[in-house]
């Protein structure tokens, strides 16, 4: 299967809304957690207007015509918010193409872009009992600080190697 990485065009950002709710780690896959749950504000935020800020950015994964995955930050007070100059992460995939290379792939390319647009570092919150815990420690994420339910994490783009 080829996967193409792309720039996400301002025309396919309703995607985001699709990709919002894959990106919440749901735990019990027979009771899914409803839809409705990205219109809550403190979910919504992240791709409320996305686009409108010039932080805002998002790359796809694309194979055979579909987008199957997409990464996208942007500046605002999330779960993974740190301070008002980091923007937070924000990634997900269709479950069929997970575990298959593609969202690290997409982290990759996200973190090389912020760190050549000169951004000293980027922050996420994950689930602490989420599988992608180990992926974002495999690209570069630390954990500085935790809650009860997540881990707070952050990945100092200077110590990336080229």
């Amino acid at each position: 299967m080829e996967v193409i990485i792309r720039t996400m065009q301002p025309t396919e950002y309703p995607l985001l809304e699709e990709f919002l709710y894959q990106a919440i780690f749901q735990r019990d896959l027979e009771n899914l957690i409803p839809r409705t749950e990205i219109y809550k504000p403190e979910v919504h935020v992240y791709i409320e207007d996305f686009g409108q800020q010039i932080e805002d950015y998002c790359l796809c994964a694309e194979t055979a015509g579909k987008i199957v995955g997409a990464v996208w930050v942007r500046n605002i007070e999330g779960f993974g918010s740190i301070d008002d100059q980091t923007p937070e992460f924000s990634i997900s995939l269709l479950p069929e193409y997970r575990g298959q290379g593609i969202g690290t792939a997409l982290m990759k390319q996200m973190l090389a872009y912020l760190k050549k647009v000169e951004y000293s570092k980027t922050s996420l919150a994950v689930q602490k009992d989420n599988y992608a815990l180990q992926m974002y420690q495999n690209v570069g994420f630390t954990i500085v600080d935790e809650n009860e339910q997540e881990y707070i994490m952050v990945c100092f783009l200077e110590e990336l190697s080229d």
